[in-house]
C-alpha cells in the first residue's frame, strides 16, 4: 500500500519529540512522501508550546525538499463538552487541526462519558480529525463513534505509535474501532504519530490492522494529496 502524506507528526516544540521540523521534512522526503502535517501538541500539554507558537507557524514554507507542509495542532479535549485547548481565532488560521484525549490535559470518565465527550468533540466545526480513538484510558463505544464519524464526515486515524511505543492497550479498541470503519464505509486517516523523524511515515503496525479488518484502500484519505485537499476544503480550510 503507498502513502503520499503523513498527517500526523511532531516536533522537539511539542517538549518530548526529539526532531526540527527540517529533520521530519527531510525524513519525508527520503520516503518519498509528498504532505507531511507539523501538529504539535496544544498548550495544556505539559511542555508544549505557548499559543504563539501557532500564531507564528505561517512563518513555514508551504514546500520545502519538494514537500508540502501543513501547518497545524494535535490539541487536546479539554471537556466533555468537546472542548479543544486552541482558541478559535487561532485554529481558523492553521490547515489542519486534529484532536485527542491526552492524559492530564482530558476529563477520564466512564465509557458513556468518554464516548458522549469525543461525539461532542466529533461535532465541533473547529476540528478536522479524531486521533487515537482507541486509546484504552479514554475508551469509547467504536459503534457510536464511527456512526457519529459518519454522519459528520469527520476523518478518524488509526494511530500507528499506539499499536506499538504509546498507550500500552490500545490493540483490542483499535482494532473494534477499524471494523466498524470498515463496516460504515467511513473514511480514516493512518498517522504515524511520529515523535522523532525516523517515524514518519512509518505506518506498519496501522497498515496490517487495517488490511485485517478488510477496510478498503479507497478509505485511506492519506494515500492521495489530492483527497487530503478535497477532505480540507471541503471543511473550509485554505479558504
Amino acid at each position: 500500500m503507498k502513502f503520499e502524506a503523513d498527517l500526523h507528526v511532531h516536533s522537539v516544540a511539542s517538549g518530548h519529540a526529539f526532531s526540527t521540523i527540517a529533520d521530519n521534512v527531510q525524513a519525508a522526503a527520503k520516503k518519498g512522501l509528498k504532505l507531511i502535517a507539523i501538529t504539535d501538541h496544544g498548550p495544556k500539554m505539559p511542555g508544549a508550546p505557548h499559543l504563539y507558537y501557532f500564531y507564528n507557524i505561517r512563518a513555514l514554507p508551504k514546500n520545502y525538499l519538494d514537500v508540502e507542509i501543513l501547518k497545524g495542532v494535535e490539541a487536546n479535549i479539554i471537556d466533555k463538552e468537546g472542548n479543544i485547548d486552541i482558541p478559535e481565532e487561532v485554529a481558523n488560521k492553521l490547515d489542519i487541526v486534529l484532536a485527542g484525549f491526552h492524559t492530564y490535559c482530558s476529563p477520564s470518565g466512564t465509557v458513556v462519558e468518554n464516548t458522549r465527550a469525543m461525539i461532542n468533540a466529533i461535532n465541533n466545526p473547529l476540528i478536522d480529525m479524531i486521533v487515537h480513538p482507541g486509546n484504552p484510558e479514554f475508551k469509547v463505544d467504536p459503534t457510536e463513534i464511527v456512526l457519529a464519524c459518519k454522519e459528520n464526515g469527520m476523518l478518524l486515524e488509526i494511530n500507528n505509535s499506539s499499536l506499538g511505543t504509546s498507550r500500552a492497550g490500545s490493540y483490542c479498541n483499535c482494532l473494534a474501532i477499524a471494523e466498524k470503519a470498515a463496516e460504515h464505509g467511513i473514511k480514516v486517516a493512518v498517522g504515524s504519530d511520529a515523535h522523532w523523524a525516523e517515524q514518519v511515515g512509518n505506518f506498519a503496525s496501522a497498515v496490517e490492522l487495517v488490511s485485517k479488518v478488510g477496510l478498503g484502500e479507497n478509505q485511506i484519505i492519506n494515500r492521495s494529496v489530492h483527497e487530503i485537499h478535497l477532505y480540507l476544503q471541503a471543511r473550509g480550510r485554505g479558504q
